[in-house]
């Protein structure tokens, strides 16, 4: 089921805004409809350096809620690029223990699809039935470290 609401509220913020990928819009979308205050990309995070003092390195998370104090990046995409993402993040936190940053992973993303109606259950949520969707209330969110890894126990 569609969000009725989001068709008719007028021009919304994610309407002005061109993204990178659809997922950044989708998400977009659902923090407009729940009035969360959000900006994309505002800032850019160096990561490291060259002996000359040069950028060769950096991080621009996709969303930054500032009622939360909070960047999140969004990964959807294949893993390699989740290994980048996911190693980015861990040095933008010893670069900036203060600066608080989340990924939301691809299962994550699609449990919010679901959970909010803006994706049909059997396009979106994953056969894990393990899955539990996010918050949507971001002060429950804690910038804590990777995801510990899943386990599948043999038989």
């Amino acid at each position: 089921m569609i969000l009725p609401e989001l068709e008719d509220a007028g021009p919304q913020p994610h309407e002005h805004t061109r993204f990178a990928h659809n997922s950044e819009r989708q998400f977009a979308k659902l923090l407009d409809f729940y009035g969360i205050a959000w900006e994309y990309e505002p800032r850019t995070f160096v990561l490291e350096r060259d002996r000359e003092g040069n950028p060769v390195q950096a991080f621009s998370p996709d969303f930054y809620l500032q009622a939360y104090d909070l960047f999140i990046e969004i990964t959807t995409l294949n893993q390699k690029l989740v290994t980048k993402k996911n190693r980015k993040a861990r040095r933008l936190r010893e670069l900036y223990p203060d600066v608080k940053v989340k990924i939301f992973y691809q299962r994550d993303y699609q449990a919010l699809l679901v959970k909010y109606g803006l994706e049909p259950p059997s396009q979106a949520m994953p056969a894990d039935k393990t899955v539990e969707p996010l918050p949507l209330r971001f002060d429950d969110v804690e910038a804590s470290p990777s995801p510990q890894p899943r386990r599948r126990r043999l038989a």
